[in-house]
């Protein structure tokens, strides 16, 4: 598995070298079979165990790394301060939040929030295995309130975990409850005054997190940039409207994710419905 691993992790970013990654990583799968891979993941840095079987995450981890989110990760490397405070809110395994906190060091706040029990252990289990990053981690879904919420599973894909129901072709998808809170609340709890960035990734339920943080807290915890994951069919409101009429200004636009930084104090309009689109819902 070695020298597969070296060939798919070094096979380039042009199409030729993604597609050739993409033949040897079936074959990398069929050699696994269902087992798990302890790796140290780059450009990440991190140590961490993956387990790509049932879940992309893990395996675009373990494969092709060099193409999971690289546009992202470069501008998060920018904005990275020793006191950092950042919320990976739908951490996965913590490829992210082991990213900023392997560059931000000990006195940086991290906060790596996973609902979905096996990959919650997941998480836990890297995290451990990087000891120089203070990652705090913890098992609960977010919503627009507290209280149980249902979360659908893929079993052929556990990072789609959602709230919203999860289609799996042939049937299948499993569900199970979860306590959930509130991005308001989750703040407060941890005592953040002030959030330097978040990273929201909920598989569609983003609009049921963000909307009431921006409409009903304060906008001294506003976060100065949102690295959001891009979905607004699934949104029941215009949330990049949302983010841009709260003073946000779009900066990227990648395949997965949009990422807004807040420009100036604007005062706060009530969220327009979904079909008011706004001028982000065209971009490539």
């Amino acid at each position: 598995m070695r020298w597969l691993l070296s060939f798919t992790q070094n096979a380039g970013l042009h199409w030729f070298g993604q597609r050739a990654a993409l033949i040897m990583r079936g074959i990398g799968l069929r050699r696994l079979k269902s087992r798990p891979t302890d790796v140290t993941v780059e450009p990440i840095g991190a140590n961490m165990r993956l387990y790509p079987f049932n879940n992309a995450c893990e395996k675009r981890l373990l494969f092709t790394p060099q193409l999971v989110d690289r546009d992202e990760l470069r501008y998060l490397a920018g904005q990275i301060t020793p006191e950092m405070v950042f919320l990976d809110l739908g951490a996965s395994v913590g490829a992210t939040s082991l990213f900023v906190a392997l560059r931000a060091g000990p006195r940086a706040r991290i906060l790596a929030v996973e609902p979905q029990p096996r990959i919650y252990e997941r998480l836990v289990y890297n995290l451990r295995q990087n000891p120089a990053a203070t990652v705090k981690a913890l098992d609960c879904a977010l919503a627009d309130a507290e209280g149980a919420v249902t979360l659908f599973i893929n079993p052929y894909n556990l990072n789609e975990t959602s709230m919203r129901i999860v289609n799996v072709e042939g049937g299948g998808a499993a569900a199970v409850q979860a306590s959930a809170k509130s991005l308001a609340t989750l703040v407060r709890e941890e005592g953040f005054t002030h959030i330097d960035a978040i990273k929201l990734d909920v598989e569609g339920a983003e609009d049921l997190v963000l909307e009431p943080f921006l409409t009903g807290e304060p906008e001294s915890v506003w976060p100065r940039i949102v690295i959001l994951a891009y979905s607004p069919e699934r949104w029941d409101v215009d949330l990049c409207g949302l983010l841009q009429r709260c003073g946000y200004r779009r900066v990227l636009r990648t395949r997965a994710n949009v990422i807004y930084e807040r420009q100036a104090a604007v005062p706060v309009a009530a969220a327009a419905p979904k079909q008011q689109a706004s001028i982000d819902d065209g971009v490539r």
